[in-house]
């Protein structure tokens, strides 16, 4: 249930989520002199969604999210979040945001960082709960200083989940974080979000997304280019990958083959993306019958990233992503 001051803002808040909107981005435009970085986004979340924001460098994902924090006034368009400005949503606790790079203060210990965030908030999680979430229970008397990259990732969960919120939106968070921390970190939002709360989370690590997301929002050049469930998204792109064993195969042999549309050779292996993967495969095995070891596979999230994105340049960001 959303956090609310009051009974008028309950009641806008009640309209909008009734309409299914835990978060709604409309005509949504920011630019930077010529760059722009946001360019015309309308994109709604329901209650209760997990929405992977995917996309390359300098597609304006940082941007957008800055935007729904309240942190980045847009040019054009507007932000709600549970029927509220987002500066009313953080105020009142309904959004809590674990960013990539935040700073956590030197002089305190992990426990009185998040400590110090559960007393501005005002119906925080008890602290010990929050730490727990995060992983983070053993490092409550260490200070900041004294913490690797992977267990200050795991704090800044801790401070975002510290003030209970309905909305919880991460930017790049298993970044610095080894296979087993991330492993431990998706566990927890697991458990997070089974509570029916709301995500929005930034990465570059599709298989993340594949896994944990309901729906992934592609964006390239600051729109949005694919919106959908992970199957959906694939179908968009549509072909399967044929990978086999052939000797002495070469690149320019087998990009003639029927539906081919891109090669990757190393060595003997050939991996070969096909709009009619039938027709490849029995003109592969008629070409070279010493062929083995043949897979076919449909086309995963990183070919559709690749495919829907492969128009953006990854230009100098100037601060936006």
């Amino acid at each position: 249930m959303t956090k609310t001051a009051s009974t008028s803002t309950a009641t806008g808040a009640d309209r909008e989520v009734a309409a299914g909107a835990a978060v709604r981005l409309a005509g949504l435009r920011k630019h930077y002199g010529d760059v722009r970085a946001v360019d015309g986004i309308d994109l709604t979340i329901a209650p209760g969604e997990v929405v992977a924001l995917l996309g390359p460098n300098g597609a304006g994902k940082s941007t957008t999210v800055d935007m729904l924090l309240g942190l980045t006034k847009p040019d054009h368009g507007s932000v709600t979040v549970f029927g509220r400005t987002p500066a009313d949503a953080v105020a009142q606790g309904a959004i809590g945001a674990m960013l990539q790079g935040a700073a956590l203060l030197e002089d305190l210990t992990v426990g009185e960082t998040v400590g110090m965030i559960a007393s501005l908030s005002r119906a925080p999680m008890p602290v010990s709960e929050a730490l727990r979430r995060a992983g983070v229970e053993d490092l409550a008397a260490r200070r900041s200083t004294k913490l690797s990259g992977g267990q200050k990732q795991r704090v800044r969960f801790a401070v975002a989940l510290v003030c209970d919120p309905d909305l919880l939106v991460l930017d790049e968070p298993t970044a610095a974080m080894d296979v087993g921390s991330r492993r431990e970190f998706w566990k927890s939002m697991r458990e997070y979000t089974e509570s029916g709360r709301t995500v929005l989370f930034a990465t570059h690590y599709l298989d993340e997304a594949e896994e944990f997301a309901d729906r992934v929002v592609f964006m390239r050049a600051g729109s949005i280019v694919a919106d959908g469930t992970v199957a959906q998204v694939r179908a968009l792109v549509g072909g399967r990958t044929v990978r086999a064993v052939v000797p002495g195969a070469t690149e320019r042999a087998v990009v003639g083959l029927p539906g081919v549309t891109e090669v990757e050779l190393r060595g003997d292996r050939v991996a070969l993306v096909s709009n009619d993967s039938d027709a490849t495969l029995r003109a592969l095995l008629s070409g070279f019958p010493g062929a083995h070891d043949i897979e076919i596979a449909a086309i995963g999230l990183e070919g559709a990233f690749l495919s829907l994105t492969a128009e953006n340049t990854d230009d100098s960001e100037d601060g936006v992503r």
